[in-house]
């Protein structure tokens, strides 16, 4: 066997080998968009011929958009919208604050036991999420901030996670900048933003991008601390328009209420899907 002959036979070897991982890849991408598509076509069936299929079928030749009209006009989603937009822009903002505060003392100051406040910050992580909920419910409760938009935004405001992943990023700076800065006369808040921040910029939009998702799709404690219609948020809608609106039968409504609330966050991560991704392999990265 000659060497052209084993040549031929190792492309052949690699054709077939990524014809099957992109046939694989194929697949697996057909079964993630495949509930957006059925998300998208139940909601521009009408009533009607939803209820009428037996069987369901995969594509509609009479698709009407009188579902979109009937899911604003069954709830305030508009009015759900606006306070959805409010908290959002709130909680990130402060969020940042936070996090950008705490990342900076625990990866470039040094105090008596940071380390073992940074050890126990991130056990605070193993603890589930249902015993926080019920302490942030009877701390907000007590403070008499239900239905208000500090109860709703206050207990979101720190995350370990977001606060490890930036701490790691400001650890990769080297240590000569810091210190020729402070040499310069440079303070610790002046060298925080004018230095670590333009560096770490990545992990910052990764962070916002983040935590936008998560409030705008938050819906068990914005269902827990608000009973207040003024107060509601688009997940709130989506529950009121099952529960008020049209009953458990007018699915397509309550499909074209989910294709309007999922289509900013779609937009969003399609956007800045590679400054998402950079930023985690950056922030998880060390050295």
């Amino acid at each position: 066997m000659n060497y052209e002959t084993i040549q031929r036979r190792t492309a052949l070897a690699r054709r077939i080998g990524k014809g099957i991982t992109y046939f694989l890849l194929t697949l697996w991408a057909i079964a993630v968009l495949f509930p957006f598509y059925w998300m998208v076509l139940t909601s521009v069936k009408s009533y009607g011929a939803y209820n009428s299929e037996w069987v369901p079928k995969l594509y509609t030749l009479s698709p009407t958009l009188e579902n979109y009209v009937n899911a604003f006009s069954a709830v305030p989603l508009g009015g759900y919208f606006l306070n959805t937009i409010l908290f959002t822009l709130g909680t990130t903002a402060l969020m940042l604050f936070v996090t950008v505060l705490a990342a900076f003392a625990f990866a470039r100051l040094n105090f008596r036991g940071k380390n073992l406040v940074f050890t126990g910050f991130l056990a605070l992580m193993m603890i589930p999420t249902e015993l926080v909920v019920i302490t942030n419910f009877v701390t907000i409760t007590n403070l008499d901030l239900r239905n208000s938009f500090p109860g709703l935004i206050l207990p979101s405001v720190a995350s370990v996670f977001y606060i490890y992943l930036l701490k790691e990023n400001f650890s990769q700076i080297p240590d000569e900048l810091y210190y020729a800065a402070k040499v310069d006369g440079t303070s610790d808040l002046r060298y925080l933003t004018r230095v670590m921040l333009p560096i770490c910029r990545p992990t910052l939009i990764t962070i916002t991008i983040l935590k936008v998702i998560e409030c705008w799709n938050s819906y068990v404690w914005p269902r827990l601390i608000t009973d207040d219609q003024a107060y509601f948020l688009v997940s709130n809608g989506i529950q009121e328009i099952r529960e008020n609106g049209f009953g458990r039968e007018n699915i397509p409504a309550m499909m074209a209420a989910v294709v309007v609330i999922s289509l900013p966050l779609i937009v969003l991560f399609l956007m800045f899907r590679k400054k998402i991704m950079a930023g985690v392999a950056r922030g998880g990265t060390k050295g």
